[in-house]
């Protein structure tokens, strides 16, 4: 098995199962559109937004029609900062877990065999060093902060969100990711001070 490819910017992908199986491939914070539902989504657009101004962001959405309004509608409210565009190519075929293909016939992100995706990332030239910073909020250490696993704990968590400008209505799990990637240990702590 490959080492997974590391990447300092966030991948903005579909759905769920896209992601999943770029997790395989990748080490990098992958954000789901969840189709068009980044439409009306004020949040995740503003998350958005602000990863691609500070780590840059990766479009991978599949190449159909959807595909490509899902992109068009990211470039047009990411106003500022970095944004690569990664294409896959258009392969006829079906998901597995899908009983017909697309409306289209293509793969998606998910149908993708796993080299095709890495070269197409490869080919990108985005590939990150490693930076050496280490994830340091897992779920003790957010046990110990109080952010989970107490009464009020969903609430100092959606406090220490706003602190730190990210969408306060992140799972833990997504909160921890997205911290680990954008902050420092010494600004999360700052912040968690902040609000205590």
């Amino acid at each position: 098995m490959q080492d997974k490819l590391t990447l300092k910017q966030a991948v903005i992908v579909e759905g769920k199962y896209d992601k999943a199986k770029l997790s395989s491939v990748l080490d990098a914070l992958i954000i789901t559109t969840d189709g068009f539902g980044i439409f009306k989504d004020k949040e995740k657009k503003a998350l958005i937004r602000s990863l691609a101004e500070s780590v840059g962001i990766i479009i991978l959405t599949d190449s159909d029609t959807a595909g490509f309004r899902i992109r068009n509608h990211i470039k047009g409210f990411v106003q500022n900062g970095k944004i690569t565009n990664i294409y896959i190519p258009q392969i006829k075929g079906k998901e597995r877990r899908k009983e017909a293909p697309s409306a289209e016939g293509l793969l998606g992100v998910e149908g993708m065999d796993t080299e095709v995706l890495r070269k197409a990332l490869s080919d990108a030239d985005i590939i990150a060093q490693a930076d050496g910073r280490s994830d340091f909020l897992d779920n003790a250490r957010m046990l110990d902060d109080g952010l989970i696993g107490s009464p009020n704990a969903s609430y100092k968590r959606r406090r220490l969100l706003a602190a730190l400008g990210l969408p306060e209505r992140l799972s833990s799990k997504a909160a921890a990711e997205i911290i680990n990637r954008l902050f420092s240990e010494d600004e999360y702590t700052a912040a968690l001070s902040k609000i205590n």
